[in-house]
């Protein structure tokens, strides 16, 4: 058997709502995200990652058990949704019996209470509370990372709520009853030192109708800022300032985190995976807070570092990365145990580490479900499926039920090109493409049909 003492301690920070581009070294000016910027710079930062639901619980469900909502059946944003725990299990689990130390701080929001430690995996739970929790993450986590275990490693998850107030922040601002849960924020400088609206504020030409029907039918406190007006309502430059300041005060805990590792002489032998549970509309598309696949919503930071064992200061801007699949198949690496057979993620560690020498993965796929039950029957299922180049989606239901993107060409998704003619051939290769891992996964999600 392993000895334990050679494994390595597993740190694992996430935030929630957090897009990739919100931070200062993916070259956003109108933050500053030094601890962010800090495991950049000590490692390696993945670009193209995205979640593999884009909302809160399918997420962070996902990503704890390494599979798709679809599998899962964790597919929109309630706690009381009911899985087979027996047959899908919490992946902690498997560093726990490895001989990990495993402890869990801050936000769960997975449907299975993370007090079931049988199935959550974790023995050392703290800061229970899911939406006012963010004050009472750093501490106790410090403490369980600093303790003295006898050479044990640990695993540690220390969950963030920020930069997730900005939805109470837009109900402020449309004058809904609401508060700032984790931390204030300073007041609202002038007009003229807020960030601009996003060049891409208007939605695409041919949208899938079912995105605006979502939008305009559920329950106005949920989506205030429906009733906002054009780019020129200020609100929206509002909205993005709060967004970035809430940002730098989840980064401000982080770098507490970090600095006690640092102190405790335990950084060298630590490896530190840092993301987010999906992203925000932040204007971009006359959108706010996440669901739907535009990057803004759908991608999600990702940042590996471990010194001494991976690069530093790289961009793995080739490496596509699909959250919930990847997240623990990079842990169970670093620790050097076997990835249970049913997993479909891939390690991110011979990316990180530079000895990745093969073609890097040729597509992620994500999916959603805009859940139009508010007064009317049924789900709408939708899938996106994001090459190296092009992002292709599809709804189950709805007039123009597809898009097609070029991300080289039009990154802020301006334009889709399903009815290109010259691009035909290409998207008929997506389709393909995504039908095929339908088929591979036991996805029930329809098929294509020519119209």
């Amino acid at each position: 058997m392993k000895d334990v003492r050679s494994l390595p301690n597993l740190l694992v920070i996430t935030t929630d709502q957090q897009s990739a581009t919100a931070m200062s070294c993916a070259g956003n000016p109108y933050l500053q995200t030094p601890a962010m910027d800090s495991l950049a710079r000590r490692g390696v930062r993945f670009p193209l990652t995205y979640s593999s639901n884009p909302i809160c619980v399918p997420s962070r469900t996902s990503y704890m058990t390494g599979t798709m909502s679809h599998a899962n059946g964790v597919t929109y944003n309630r706690h009381d949704h009911q899985f087979d725990t027996a047959a899908i299990p919490s992946l902690a689990r498997f560093l726990r019996e490895a001989g990990y130390d495993t402890g869990h701080f801050g936000k769960w929001h997975v449907p299975e209470p993370l007090e079931n430690r049988a199935w959550s995996g974790f023995d050392t739970v703290g800061a229970r509370r899911d939406n006012k929790v963010d004050f009472d993450v750093a501490a106790p986590c410090t403490d369980f990372i600093t303790k003295e275990r006898g050479g044990r490693p640990f695993l540690a998850f220390a969950s963030f709520v920020n930069p997730h107030d900005i939805c109470e922040f837009a109900r402020i601002l449309s004058e809904v009853p609401s508060e700032l849960q984790n931390g204030d924020i300073p007041a609202l400088p002038p007009d003229e030192q807020l960030p601009p609206v996003p060049e891409n504020w208007e939605p695409p030409r041919n949208e899938p109708g079912v995105i605006r029907e979502h939008y305009h039918t559920v329950p106005l406190a949920i989506y205030p800022t429906r009733e906002w007006g054009g780019p020129e309502d200020i609100r929206w430059r509002r909205y993005l300032w709060a967004y970035y300041r809430m940002t730098e005060l989840v980064d401000g805990h982080i770098m507490k985190i970090l600095a006690a590792l640092k102190k405790s002489g335990l950084e060298d032998n630590t490896l530190i995976l840092f993301t987010s549970d999906h992203g925000d509309g932040g204007g971009c598309h006359h959108w706010s807070q996440k669901t739907l696949f535009y990057d803004s919503c759908s991608r999600v930071p990702m940042i590996l570092q471990w010194p001494g064992k991976i690069r530093e200061g790289q961009v793995a801007g080739d490496h596509l990365v699909n959250l919930g699949l990847d997240l623990f198949p990079t842990l169970f690496e670093a620790a050097g145990i076997p990835q249970p057979g049913h997993l479909r993620g891939v390690s991110l560690l011979p990316a990180a580490m530079g000895r990745d020498h093969g073609t890097p993965r040729p597509f992620v796929v994500s999916e959603t479900n805009l859940h139009l039950a508010f007064g009317k029957p049924g789900p709408c299922d939708g899938r996106m499926l994001r090459s190296r180049r092009y992002k292709y989606i599809r709804f189950s239901q709805g007039a123009n039920p597809e898009q097609f993107f070029d991300m080289e060409e039009d990154p802020f998704e301006q334009r889709s090109l399903v009815d290109v003619p010259e691009r035909q051939d290409v998207l008929n290769e997506h389709r393909r493409l995504l039908d095929e891992w339908m088929r591979e996964t036991g996805d029930s999600f329809p098929p294509y049909h020519s119209p």
